[in-house]
């Protein structure tokens, strides 16, 4: 005799069945990956680095797009309201995911909530630099030209609350200096001023300074990390220079839509897993100021809460604000 329970158990039973090849077939048609801040910045360079490879891996086309604004909410918005289906991935950095909420009065999206961590990809140090027009040759140096200024000097960020605006708010605390921030829509257009001698000093990421570094145009004081970089032995770090305690990571990793299958989770870490892991994106990242630093799922989202924590501190110790 079929009863109703027999055949509500065989429904379930096919649906158990089928579920993990529903997403067998992942991915089948184009991924994007979002960048939400503008071409050239250094999220912008690890996606491109990692979207050649990924495509190459999963074997399908992977498109960067940068989606920018408003210091990387709208992009990581973008994310976190597309369909949860592994085929719209968020490129972030600390901004959109463990900055912006303690920064900004409303928030569009809940990053704790809204996106789903897959795996950190790469690290680097910001560099505190300046034209090779400056007189500062070291922080200390830069501190005091600032402190010889009526009006201090003006810091260039890629965007309010992001790790190089909180760097040089930090840096502001920490020496008494008269420092003033001046943001701009990425690292990109910030570099150019600087280049222009527009804005007095930048926490860039590395990998759009090191060319101006390496050519002469820009001058490196030093290095935001508590170690110093193996890229720059011979630049000491800011905290090395009398600022203890100073160490900002800017680092790039991996996010998706929250309700993302785990399955598909799973196979993009594992897939990122397997590029960080081999010696020729270890070089290209290399090539750009860069290093693989990747976490799997679980120890990525451990990582982003204490970086929330870290970051809840600095922005109201700095009084910053975004609105």
């Amino acid at each position: 005799m079929i009863t109703r329970q027999t055949v509500l158990g065989a429904v379930a039973a096919a649906l158990i069945a089928i579920a993990p090849q529903a997403w067998a077939a992942y991915p089948d048609k184009p991924i994007r990956l979002i960048v939400p801040f503008p071409a050239g910045g250094a999220t912008d360079v690890v996606a491109r680095v990692v979207g050649v490879r990924l495509g190459q891996l999963l074997k399908q086309p992977v498109i960067v797009e940068n989606k920018t604004g408003a210091g990387g909410n709208i992009g990581a918005d973008f994310v976190s309201k597309s369909p949860a289906d592994g085929y719209t991935v968020l490129v972030a950095s600390p901004a959109e995911v463990a900055i912006n909420e303690f920064l900004y009065a409303k928030m569009s999206y809940d990053p704790a909530k809204d996106l789903a961590p897959v795996a950190k990809l790469a690290s680097a140090p910001l560099v505190l630099v300046v034209s090779e027009k400056s007189p500062a040759r070291s922080a200390q140096d830069l501190v005091r030209h600032a402190k010889s200024k009526p009006n201090g000097l003006n810091f260039a960020s890629s965007g309010t609350g992001g790790p190089q605006h909180l760097a040089g708010e930090l840096f502001r605390i920490t020496s008494g200096a008269k420092l003033t921030h001046v943001p701009y829509k990425g690292g990109a257009p910030a570099m150019t001023d600087l280049l222009g001698n527009q804005v007095d000093l930048f926490f860039s990421g590395l990998p759009p300074a090191l060319a101006h570094i390496q050519g002469g145009k820009l001058r490196v004081l030093g290095v935001s990390t508590a170690q110093r970089f193996p890229l720059l032995p011979q630049v000491p770090t800011v905290a090395e220079q009398g600022f203890a305690g100073f160490d900002i990571e800017n680092w790039q990793g991996v996010f998706v839509p929250a309700g993302t299958p785990a399955g598909v989770i799973e196979l993009l870490a594992r897939s990122l897993g397997e590029i960080a892991a081999d010696k020729g994106f270890a070089e290209q990242l290399q090539a750009q100021g860069a290093s693989p630093a990747f976490l799997n799922t679980k120890a990525f989202a451990e990582f982003v809460a204490k970086e929330r924590t870290k970051y809840a501190r600095l922005v109201k110790d700095s009084g910053a604000k975004a609105d």
